[in-house]
């Protein structure tokens, strides 16, 4: 397994991947408004020896408006009051084959030495629905639970953390 950086003929492995993972991450329409979010992030792709994707993690910086995330801008104000830079995960998404073998925290991990100038990464995990899995599988890579959020008239909901690079 390898990690790499997004390459265009990615897309329909990636688009799969992400809807597999739904509702762990976003809901797409399309392959193309996924490659709306790739194109604005940095996106690292885990491969195997035949180079197909197995995972992906997209990655945001603050600031970025093209990028219309309710989660984003939450962490920009969490930042405002913090001497401290930040990188945002947008997802983070592995094919149905590939979970349980480590390469989420290869993702990770590659996003760390991509971003190991950045103070702090951040990232949100469902609560409503609750993804419990997820919440252990960040708790155990180091993340710090710093906020939380109901919206959709409490229909949804998720946790933030951050963790030091």
């Amino acid at each position: 397994m390898t990690i790499r950086p997004y390459e265009s003929s990615d897309l329909p492995a990636l688009y799969a991947i992400n809807q597999q993972s739904v509702p762990g991450v976003g809901n797409e329409d399309s392959a193309e408004g996924l490659a709306r979010w790739i194109d604005i992030s940095t996106c690292l792709v885990a491969i195997d020896k035949g180079d197909e994707p197995l995972g992906f993690i997209t990655l945001i910086a603050p600031g970025t408006l093209a990028y219309e995330s309710q989660n984003l801008r939450w962490f920009e104000a969490w930042l405002e009051d913090r001497n401290t830079s930040l990188i945002y995960v947008d997802r983070i998404a592995l094919a149905e084959t590939a979970r349980g073998q480590n390469i989420g925290e290869q993702l990770y991990n590659a996003a760390f030495a991509a971003f190991s100038g950045t103070d702090q990464i951040g990232c949100e995990v469902n609560t409503a629905p609750d993804n419990p899995g997820s919440h252990h599988f960040h708790k155990r890579l180091g993340f710090k639970q710093v906020g939380t959020r109901q919206y959709d008239e409490g229909r949804k909901g998720v946790a933030y953390y951050v963790r030091s690079i």
